[in-house]
């Protein structure tokens, strides 16, 4: 995998928001891991709450996003659960301060 077309799947990720709270995923620190073997993508992600009620549209987001990508053949997202979401240590610095934590 090159780190480059890491960048560029992490940079169109980061156009998806998460509905609830207006902040991208990636600075949500909800992006877990990302592999690309070929022209296949591998995603693993987790979401702000497993009861999130906008989940299938976040991961349906992130999917659509990466199939635009020309060099792109197929698309995974898998849901994680583990480690469980912790915006205090997952969240970059940005999101943090929208999210009022200090």
């Amino acid at each position: 995998m090159s780190t480059l077309q890491e960048d560029v799947v992490r940079e169109n990720l980061r156009t998806v928001v998460d509905p609830e709270l207006g902040i991208s995923i990636v600075d949500l620190g909800l992006i877990y891991g990302i592999e690309i073997k070929d022209s296949n993508v591998d995603v693993k992600m987790t979401l702000t709450s497993p009861a999130c009620p906008l989940g299938a549209v976040i991961q349906g987001q992130a999917h659509q996003c990466l199939k635009k990508l020309p060099w792109v053949n197929d698309v995974n997202i898998q849901l994680v659960w583990s480690p469980r979401w912790d915006p205090r240590q997952m969240a970059s610095e940005d999101a943090r301060m929208q999210l009022g934590i200090l």
